[in-house]
């Protein structure tokens, strides 16, 4: 892909991301947009259809502010749906394609869903549950999927649904505006039921404007996505900062490491990569395998999952690179980053992004606590959410009255250079005989293990202490260390009241399509 000057994206007012697509279809028409397996999709294309679908959304009759579900694996009807709700002035709710009964029962019934864009197997998980507002489902076909047999009022083809009306050609359609509402992204559910945080379109702009700072971001990057589409790393941050800095993506529907590895060997024109964690654990696994690492990309992002200092050290070493890690939550999409030009460190999630403020607060009084302290993280900007779907207790609950939006997540800030540790969710911090201990510090030590290939560490009732801190450990190829052994290891490299009290092997973590362990379901290992 030859290199070309564009225009500054600093330098363009661009309200939201789909108009950001429609300039770059007027500015350079036939300029890839989205490689998807054997399809080139161009810029063009690309807005033609997604203002195809969304003049088709009106003509069906949705309703500014509307919403409209996406419950599908990665592919381009994803990105045209996408777009094309936010252009018809809805709001797209993303739903996980994992989900099953009890989540797609509570999301779709909390955001009142109307439409969902989904396949076959989807429609046929949600036509099983009670959800009476949802009327439509308009059908994409999975590859190898035969077509519909029959099409109703209820349910119909995507390619049919944009050109069914011949008339949907003649609505006129305008550019949302900044303080439209744009997603609704529920909560990863690692505890309770998700909770749905509504984004605007100019948190979307916003955030997206500083990342393209931050990792300087061009019209000449290529990303290589296997992340899922329904979750703001994939979407929010690889395919809004494709799309808002007229770039180019190679989208995979999934992640297969095989598949992966060869193509960032084979193919030189992929400039980035963004994964989470077990991605990263599964290459280097693939690797060392194959024993041939990938040529050098400009950037290698992870996030989603903390990323142990293991790992990170494993991937420089193997891949000659080192890893950028940044932090960011459903609520803010991204907060910060390790820095695109100097040190990169290893367990840390660098500064807050350009525009952006952090800061550590104590738990009880929140009052801003000094540096190497450990409390919570807030953060403020044009970045976060306007609230909770439909949940003003728990929006007003989240910021503080001027503005800061309360993580939940712990951490500390350092004194000499800024940079930000994260040690935990504050739900997960464990007080044992009146220490403080934090789960991640504990995790990131038993992981350098040779024997161990993951670790979760939680806290578990003590009648003496308060907390007793249980490690639940994954071996590598099956073969255990001893207890004892595990136990020692964590006592000479840390302070005695923070080793593991108890071990349990486990063949798996529970994770999240994410990769985020749900140590809730941990907790049943507790008791047996």
């Amino acid at each position: 892909m030859p290199a070309r000057a564009g225009v500054s994206k600093m330098e363009i007012q661009m309200n939201s991301i789909v108009e950001a697509v429609s300039q770059h279809a007027q500015h350079d028409p036939q300029r890839p947009a989205i490689l998807f397996e054997n399809q080139t999709i161009t810029y063009a294309q690309l807005y033609r259809d997604v203002a195809h679908f969304a003049q088709a959304l009106i003509s069906q009759g949705l309703q500014p502010g509307e919403r409209s579900a996406i419950f599908l694996d990665n592919c381009p009807e994803f990105i045209v749906a996408y777009l094309g709700i936010q252009l018809a002035h809805g709001i797209v709710v993303l739903v996980n394609s994992q989900y099953r009964q009890v989540e797609l029962q509570h999301i779709m019934t909390d955001a009142d869903v109307h439409l969902c864009i989904t396949n076959q197997a989807g429609k046929e998980a949600l036509q099983h549950l009670a959800l009476p507002a949802l009327t439509t489902f308009v059908i994409v076909n999975d590859a190898g999927e035969h077509a519909l047999e029959q099409t109703t009022s209820a349910s119909i083809l995507f390619a049919d649904f944009i050109a069914r009306d011949t008339h949907s050609n003649q609505i006129s359609l305008k550019m949302p505006a900044p303080a439209d509402p744009a997603v609704i992204g529920y909560t990863s559910g690692t505890t309770g039921l998700a909770k749905g945080a509504l984004l605007i379109h100019s948190n979307l702009t916003s955030n997206i404007a500083a990342i393209t700072t931050a990792w300087r971001w061009s019209v000449n990057d290529r990303l290589l996505l296997a992340l899922p589409l329904f979750h703001a790393h994939g979407l929010l941050v690889g395919m809004h900062g494709t799309l808002f800095n007229e770039a180019c993506v190679i989208l995979r529907r999934k992640f297969d490491a095989v598949d992966i590895l060869s193509t960032l060997y084979n193919n030189s024109s992929i400039t980035l990569f963004f994964g989470v964690p077990t991605m990263y654990i599964r290459l280097l696994a693939e690797a060392a395998r194959q024993g041939v690492p990938p040529h050098p990309l400009r950037l290698f992002v992870s996030g989603s999952a903390p990323l142990s200092p293991q790992v990170f050290n494993d991937f420089e070493r193997i891949f000659g690179q080192r890893i950028l890690e940044r932090y960011g939550m459903t609520e803010t999409i991204m907060n910060m980053t390790n820095p695109y030009e100097g040190e990169r460190r290893a367990g840390t999630v660098g500064h807050p992004f350009p525009g952006q403020e952090g800061r550590i607060v104590d738990i009880l009084t929140r009052a801003p606590l000094p540096a190497n302290a450990i409390g919570e993280i807030e953060v403020r900007g044009p970045h976060v959410f306007s609230g909770y779907w439909k949940q003003p207790t728990a929006t007003a609950e989240a910021f503080s009255p001027d503005g800061w939006f309360k993580t939940g997540d712990l951490g500390w800030c350092s004194d000499d250079d800024g940079y930000y540790t994260i040690t935990g969710r504050a739900r997960e911090l464990i007080i044992s005989g009146g220490y403080n201990i934090y789960p991640r510090e504990i995790e990131d030590v038993l992981t350098t293990h040779p024997m161990i290939a993951e670790a979760a560490v939680l806290g578990a009732p003590d009648p003496e202490m308060g907390e007793q801190v249980v490690a639940v450990i994954v071996p590598k190829e099956h073969t255990a260390p001893a207890a004892t052994e595990i136990i020692a290891f964590c006592r000479e490299r840390l302070a005695s009241y923070k080793k593991p009290r108890r071990i349990i092997f486990a063949d798996s973590l529970p994770r999240n399509a994410l990769g985020k362990v749900q140590k809730h379901l941990l907790n049943t290992l507790l008791t047996s």
